[in-house]
């Protein structure tokens, strides 16, 4: 019994782990406690609590057991900066939201289109709101320090799109992390579905190829110069690469004790989280008879902008899905 609760809990390790390197989230890192809430941006816990709504002919009322953390995965750009506000480069090209069920041990996420038009919060030098705007999901980091304040102002308009739900806790992860996890764990495996052919003739569509350091960001990062460049279709590449991934990190973990202690220390520099140590140990604990059950997307419309790709979710989308992760029938 105990052998199998420590095979448990060094699975439970390489997923923390994973989940801490950016679009690494096939699995795990789930919230524990709540976060202290002094800085003003996040819903309030309790007067979410009171809020009931309506969905299909049913009311709901806010599922009190369940709680949310947000990962992100950092790029930058090269936009000119709005010194009307607080402001930095780094964008959050992949944003993924977990529900955690701790009542009935499950979980499952939420993989937000990085273009999903937003109400984003535009901050002063002191981290106050100042004013807002409308633009994509994405550039919410942007505003802040690009750091903890960028981070809780991309909860913010995570909980905006969202129907106000709270979200709590954050890690984010620059991209450069990307190729360091991947060669870390001796590259990954994944079959080409697109057509790379103008961008990386190590990529061949139809074909199964080991990323590296060198092409790693190219598959999970472009998106123009693609037949499809949406952001759906990063998505979708994005989604293969963790699975892989994971297949990869638990392999080397198994097989080396000292592997999840060597990539945290490699990888501690790429990290921004409100997590202590403490409480990813505790977090350990408590997930080892956890179950992950789905990931998520929102149904929406795609459309070009006067400068960007803009996505439109769709309202009984949203709906849908927040309402069974977040809510539970009144009773």
């Amino acid at each position: 019994m105990e052998k199998t609760k420590n095979t448990k809990r060094k699975r439970l390790y390489s997923l923390l782990i994973i989940i801490l390197v950016v679009l690494f989230l096939s699995s795990t890192l789930l919230l524990i406690n709540y976060w202290e809430r002094n800085r003003g941006l996040f819903p309030s816990h309790s007067e979410y609590n009171d809020i009931s709504i309506t969905y299909d002919g049913v009311k709901y009322t806010p599922n009190k057991d369940v709680q949310g953390i947000l990962v992100l995965g950092l790029d930058k750009f090269d936009d000119s900066v709005d010194n009307s506000g607080y402001y930095n480069n780094q964008q959050a090209d992949f944003i993924m939201l977990f529900a955690v069920d701790n009542k009935n041990g499950t979980y499952s996420a939420i993989h937000l289109n990085r273009d999903t038009m937003a109400e984003i919060n535009v901050l002063g030098v002191a981290g106050e709101k100042i004013d807002t705007v409308t633009e994509q999901l994405a550039l919410s980091h942007a505003y802040g320090n690009g750091k903890e304040v960028s981070c809780r102002n991309t909860a913010d308009a995570v909980s905006n799109v969202l129907n106000g739900i709270p979200i709590e806790r954050y890690v984010s992860v620059t991209m450069d992390a990307i190729p360091v996890i991947t060669d870390l764990v001796g590259g990954v495996e994944v079959e080409v579905k697109d057509d790379f052919s103008e961008i990386d003739d190590s990529l061949v569509m139809g074909e199964k190829v080991v990323l590296n350091g060198d092409n790693v960001l190219n598959f999970v990062r472009t998106r123009y110069g693609m037949k499809d460049s949406s952001n759906q279709a990063r998505m979708v590449r994005q989604q293969d690469y963790l699975v892989s991934l994971f297949d990869a990190f638990e392999e080397k973990a198994n097989n080396d004790d000292s592997f999840i202690l060597n990539a945290s220390l490699e990888l501690s520099d790429y990290i921004v989280s409100n997590y202590t140590l403490s409480q990813l140990e505790n977090l350990v604990d408590n997930l080892s008879e956890y179950k992950f059950e789905q990931i998520y997307t929102i149904e929406g419309e795609s459309k070009v902008g006067d400068k960007y790709m803009e996505f439109y979710p769709e309202d009984d989308s949203v709906s849908q899905v927040v309402t069974k992760l977040f809510y539970v029938p009144e009773k």
